[in-house]
């Protein structure tokens, strides 16, 4: 049983692992030994991407930025990775998600995160509505309707799949977002994540 899975392993799906981890060792009962897993199949299209306008970062190729990414997230610890592919999703009685990968491994978590990309969904289980992505300069894009990034109960979407532009920083945020909201509901009240000088 997982905490959170995240399906995807782009901009939005791994600022979303690093935002979850990172409240680790910050003196927060409720966020220690949580259990976190990410589907990557590394299909993100940063792989093929030269980025000159991340807000504070130098030229950076897609590639490099998502291998520092994960170097992150494996600095805080806390989070496995999984290369597989996952082809369906139920919610259980319980309120909990099943997951279902391509080799028959199921996987269960109470927060589910759809972070795949705009260019299909095929994942069977949930009956979601899929609709036109409006926001992508290409036809046949799509994205799950949401409200706030949510789709159902504690089953979040981002990136571009939430329908956002593809853009790093757009996708990255959105990320953000929906772990801080994650977050909060575990600690059942506001939080946010900021690095704070130690003293």
């Amino acid at each position: 049983m997982h905490d959170v899975i995240i399906i995807g392993g782009g901009a939005s799906g791994l600022a979303c692992a690093l935002t979850l981890v990172s409240a680790r060792g910050r003196d927060w009962s409720w966020a220690e030994d949580r259990k976190y897993l990410v589907f990557d199949t590394d299909q993100s299209d940063l792989n093929k991407a030269y980025l000159k306008n991340v807000p504070g970062l130098p030229p950076i190729s897609g590639k490099e930025l998502l291998s520092i990414m994960r170097k992150q997230i494996e600095d805080w610890g806390g989070v496995e990775f999984s290369q597989e592919r996952v082809i369906k999703i139920n919610r259980e009685d319980d309120g909990n998600y099943k997951v279902v990968t391509e080799s028959g491994a199921q996987y269960s978590s109470t927060y589910l995160v759809l972070a795949c990309g705009f260019k299909e969904f095929s994942i069977e289980g949930l009956g979601l509505e899929v609709i036109e992505n409006p926001k992508s300069p290409k036809p046949g894009r799509v994205m799950i309707k949401h409200k706030d990034y949510e789709v159902l109960p504690n089953l979040f979407v981002v990136g571009t799949l939430a329908g956002l532009s593809s853009h790093f920083a757009s996708c990255a945020g959105s990320g953000v977002e929906v772990a801080v909201e994650i977050l909060s509901r575990m600690a059942g009240k506001r939080i946010v994540i900021h690095d704070v000088p130690q003293d």
